[in-house]
């Protein structure tokens, strides 16, 4: 068995180094930029000419590739396709990440839901695109197939691919400095408010939790043994490495129900709202499941009485309430009527449910990809700790998050608040955040190792040996998940921390929760590792997750920074929590990946509302996308491509758009929210101004200075003209022929609308 692995490995290696060879000619001295979806996809058209026209001055060629969902699709049936064939760009940047000289700038993405995978295939099919349709149910091989197909784009389906390294994100001085003079809106807090977190007390994840490190390299297998005997095979035999965490865990369905009932009854007797707060996009196999036995409690009567009659038309509460309403239709209308009646009578005898939208009656329980925790819970508390009825008026609000492994961060904060009341953007310290989520690391409830229970019986994890690691007894509807993280990325994410300690001379404080079965091995490790590195004189700490939310919140209340050094999924929590309450927003965020084989991974920040941008778009050729976090990308990578290829004006490009980026700042060129503003075309535009003034102006490179002196002088003269040329198209509808696959052409046209600024950026060379 030894030799075969050690064999397995060999290969391996040499994949790699094939990869590396095979794709040397796209890094030698290229710089990759991302293709996305909606508001960021916009952007592109309008930025990347003018990134690409600045960065040949210093010898550096941009390449693009294409991650969006539509591409993803379509990317997975090439068959279908012809000559035409749509390239697998994620696949290709998966391996491309672990060259020493990768520089990847990543825009944000979709992580698509069910009903938006179904809207972009329709979109695709209606584009001439014969792809077969999402298949809800199985009944062949075939639909097997293409269901498999899809999965492979559902969810976070495109950052565990990529981050081949740890996350270091922080809110950048310039950022920090323009929120302290323009502060956001934050609404005050009263020790009365009945806002509060609801989370479960027993048999969720959290508490159902098993952990384990695996001495030596092997292979594991999940079984499923019901209870007449019978062993079927979740996940046949796959590698471990030596020294790696694997966990455990389910949800129990009937504690969850309970759970459920419990804060529905509870709301409605405190006149609070009922707000379900998940991530059924990047948990896709887990969260969608907990989100639809949110729905069938709260519309209980309903299904009661008509849930044979809904079924009957294909009715998937995974997808959300509104896959009910949507298939309403397909009854009759006397049918139809009765259901309605009884929708209308669940909505009076509940509580009231938080609106997403409450001009169109669009309910949190109505999209599973509405109310995504990380965004969902800061806004939040942002308003007070409150959330919109169905009159559009802010109520106090319970959140509710199932699974407790997390839920405890927002309560401290939220009962911080409730003392102390709102915090001041004015005064705020930060609270940068250092990530383990290299090699898919912790990966929770999205992958092929989430199982939705069918029947009662015992699921369990066996070893190469025979050897019974983990055994976790089951009933019908519960959902079994397991997670790996693997000993090179932990490794790698001690390092990252004490780095930032020492660079920053900040506390770092790892939030790990000893109670809970992951953290304790996690705790081993990090005790362990931490001895390797000289951390004198440095603060680094390590406290659960509720003491380290406190500690941070004292400390930014006192203008105070904190490093958080935290797992996989709470990175993603806090790396929006913490920001949203400093600057306004996670997009400003330096969001930047160190790859553990050399390269270096440029995140440009989360995709926010985009959606509402390109409706605006599409109504008004008015863009409010706020590029602000490609901006701080990008002079990091330019930076990171100068340190590798010894290429000192990469350095130059770096430094002058840092000082571009602060003026922009400064004079407040960023987008507006309405027409008459400036939209992301215009913050393009100054952007482009100050980069070439400062280019003009260094004394670093006398030949950069010389290449940018005359288009300095030429936008600088022709602003007015050029801001009347961007303003000009303002207030009228644009068709681009698309939401998530566009007409690129038309895209183009439409986001390069000023011929003067086009005329001058083509006189660099």
């Amino acid at each position: 068995m030894m030799e075969l692995q050690k064999y397995d490995l060999i290969k391996e290696r040499f994949a790699i180094f094939a990869t590396f060879q095979k794709h040397t000619k796209y890094m030698a001295s290229k710089i990759i930029y991302t293709l996305t979806d909606e508001a960021p996809f916009l952007a592109t058209f309008s930025f990347l000419p003018v990134v690409e026209n600045f960065a040949k001055t210093a010898g550096i060629e941009f390449e693009t590739r294409d991650i969006s969902l539509a591409s993803r699709i379509l990317s997975q049936f090439p068959e279908v396709q012809g000559d035409n064939k749509v390239a697998d760009d994620l696949a290709i940047l998966g391996e491309l990440v672990l060259a020493p000289d990768a520089n990847i700038i990543k825009l944000p993405n979709i992580s698509a839901s069910i009903p938006q995978i179904k809207e972009a295939v329709a979109e695709l099919q209606k584009q001439g695109y014969a792809i077969p349709n999402y298949p809800d149910e199985i009944h062949s091989d075939e639909d097997k197939e293409v269901r498999a197909k899809y999965d492979k784009v559902k969810g976070s389906a495109v950052n565990p691919v990529l981050r081949e390294g740890n996350s270091d994100r922080r809110a950048p001085k310039a950022v920090k400095n323009y929120a302290k003079k323009n502060p956001h809106s934050m609404g005050a807090w009263s020790a009365n408010s009945m806002s509060h977190v609801s989370t479960m007390q027993a048999g969720d994840f959290a508490h159902n939790e098993l952990s384990y490190t695996m001495p030596e390299e092997g292979t594991i297998q999940i079984e499923f043994h019901n209870a007449a005997g019978e062993i079927k095979v979740l996940k046949p035999h796959f590698k471990i490495q030596q020294d790696e965490i694997i966990d455990a865990a389910y949800m129990n369905k009937k504690a969850l129900i309970q759970f459920l009932k419990e804060q529905i009854a509870e709301a409605k007797s405190q006149g609070t709202l009922f707000s379900l707060h998940m991530k059924a996009t990047m948990m896709k196999v887990s969260d969608p499941v907990i989100f639809g036995y949110a729905v069938e409690v709260f519309f209980a009567d309903v299904f009661a009485k008509y849930g044979d009659l809904l079924n009957s038309v294909g009715v998937n509460i995974n997808n959300g309430f509104n896959d009910l309403l949507s298939k309403l239709d397909h009854l009759t209308a006397e049918q139809k009527n009765a259901v309605l009646v009884e929708i209308e009578a669940a909505y009076n005898n509940n509580p009231s449910l938080a609106m997403v939208n409450s001009d169109l009656g669009i309910t949190n329980l109505h999209f599973p990809n509405d109310v995504i925790i990380d965004a969902s819970m800061p806004a939040m508390i942002r308003n007070s700790g409150r959330m919109w009825d169905k009159d559009g008026k802010a109520q106090d609000t319970k959140a509710v998050i199932p699974d407790s492994s997390y839920a405890g961060v927002y309560d401290t904060v939220i009962n911080y608040c409730k003392k102390n009341g709102a915090f001041d953007p004015t005064k705020m310290g930060s609270v940068p955040n250092v990530g383990l989520m290299a090699q898919k690391a912790e990966e929770y409830g999205s992958h092929d190792k989430t199982f939705i229970i069918a029947e009662s019986g015992v699921v369990k994890v066996i070893d190469n040996q025979g050897n019974e690691i983990f055994s976790n007894t089951v009933d019908a509807g519960d959902i079994w998940r397991m997670c790996q993280t693997k000993d090179a990325p932990i490794r790698d994410w001690v390092k990252l921390a004490v780095n930032r300690a020492r660079l920053s001379d900040t506390p770092a404080i790892f939030w790990l929760d000893k109670q809970r079965a992951h953290d304790a091995e996690l705790i081993k490790k990090v005790e362990l590792y931490l001895k390797e590195y000289d951390t004198t004189g440095l603060d680094i700490r390590i406290m659960s997750l509720e003491d380290a939310t406190q500690f941070s919140c004292e400390r930014i209340s006192q203008g105070l920074d904190t490093i958080s050094v935290t797992g996989n999924v709470l990175r993603d929590y806090l790396t929006d929590l913490f920001p949203i309450l400093e600057v306004g927003t996670s997009a400003k965020m330096l969001s930047i990946v160190p790859l553990m084989n050399g390269g270096g991974l440029f995140e440009t920040g989360a995709g926010g509302s985009a959606p509402k941008h390109v409706q605006q778009f599409l109504e008004e050729n008015y863009l409010r996308w706020d590029s602000l976090g490609e901006f701080l990308a990008l002079a990091a990578s330019f930076e990171h491509f100068s340190q590798v290829h010894n290429n000192p004006k990469a350095n130059v490009l770096a430094k002058t758009l840092d000082e571009a980026t602060g003026k922009f700042l400064d004079d407040d060129k960023s987008p507006s929210r309405k027409v008459g503003g400036i939209d992301n075309r215009g913050s393009h535009f100054y952007l482009t101004l100050y980069w070439a003034q400062a280019l003009a102006a260094q004394t670093d490179d006398i030949d950069l200075a010389g290449k940018f002196a005359p288009i300095a002088k030429g936008l600088t003269e022709n602003e007015a003209a050029i801001v009347a040329e961007l303003a000009s198209v303002q207030g009228k509808s644009v068709d681009i022929q698309g939401y998530y696959n566009p007409n690129r052409t038309l895209t183009a046209e439409a986001m390069r609308p000023s011929a003067t600024m086009n005329a001058l950026l083509s006189t660099l060379n």
